[in-house]
Order: structure tokens, then C-alpha cells, then sequence
């Protein structure tokens, strides 16, 4: 597993500025029923969108930063501050869901069983390399079931982001 782990982080400052950029974070150590995913997919929807960009008036918005750490700045009109209060100041995770690679497990036999499997997790900061996430509920979809239509046991295993 590599030794840097970035997310993607929207922030409102005082200012009525909105700042959308990359930080570096410490890659998660999984707890007992814990795994840490290596994101390969992660969509984009109406609600992350809603995160990302806020109230921002993108039509202001500027790019900063380098290459690897892009940064983004656009104004915060000030009728909407009031409705955005509680975000001032407080760096928010982006990304609802996503789905990639169990490359660390905690001790348990379940967390275990997943290691190298593929996985789908939803509750937030899917926008990162490695997400740490709790397991909540298990299914998986049987080998069988690999063409559109056909039918086979599903079986697949969801979680929630810790």
C-alpha cells in the first residue's frame, strides 16, 4: 500500500469564499471490523455536487495550486451565507459513495475475508485514495450471476465510512 493517501475536501471560509482542493491524510490502520479500500470508482451526483460546490457562484471561480494539487476558489454570494453557516470554517470530505480494493483488513474473520476483494461502501469521503470503512452488511454476487438477466444468489457487501 503506498505511504500518501489524498481527499478531496470543499471548504467556506468568512470571507464568502468557497475552496475546493486536495490535502494530503494519514492512511487509515483498520479496526477490528474494519477494512481500508484503494478507491477505483467513485460517481459524481447531484448530492456531491451539492457538497463540492455549495452556494458558490462557479461563474468567479479560479484555479490555483500545482498540477498534483490543484485548488479551486469561487465567491460565495453573501444572501447565501446565512444558509451555509454551519460549513464556515470546516473542511468537508466530498464523495457519497464509491468502490474499489480491500487492501488492509482489521483482525476479524469478516473484515479478513475480504482482503483483495472488490468492494462498494456508501457514507461519505469517497473522494480519497483510501477510505477506512466500517463493515455494516454482507452480500456478495455469485459467479454465476455474470450475464445480464441470468439469474444466481447475490451476494454483496456494503459499508458505511468511519
Amino acid at each position: 500500500m503506498s505511504d500518501t493517501n489524498i481527499e478531496l475536501i470543499s471548504t467556506i471560509s468568512e470571507d464568502n469564499t468557497l475552496e475546493l482542493a486536495l490535502r494530503e491524510i494519514e492512511i487509515p490502520q483498520p479496526g477490528e471490523n474494519e477494512v481500508v479500500i484503494r478507491i477505483e470508482a467513485a460517481p459524481i451526483n447531484p448530492s456531491d455536487l451539492g457538497v463540492m460546490f455549495s452556494a458558490a457562484d462557479m461563474t468567479t471561480a479560479s484555479q490555483s495550486g500545482t498540477a498534483e494539487r490543484p485548488v479551486i476558489r469561487a465567491d460565495v454570494p453573501a444572501k447565501f451565507m446565512g444558509a451555509v453557516k454551519k460549513r464556515v470554517g470546516k473542511a468537508i470530505p466530498v464523495g457519497n459513495e464509491g468502490a474499489g480494493t480491500v487492501v488492509a483488513a482489521g483482525s476479524s474473520a469478516a473484515a479478513q475475508s475480504l482482503m483483495g476483494k472488490t468492494v462498494a461502501f456508501i457514507g461519505g469521503g469517497s473522494y480519497r485514495q483510501s477510505p477506512s470503512v466500517s463493515l455494516v452488511v454482507q452480500l456478495a454476487i455469485s459467479p454465476e450471476f455474470n450475464q445480464l438477466g441470468r439469474h444466481g444468489s447475490i451476494h454483496a457487501t456494503l459499508f458505511r465510512r468511519t
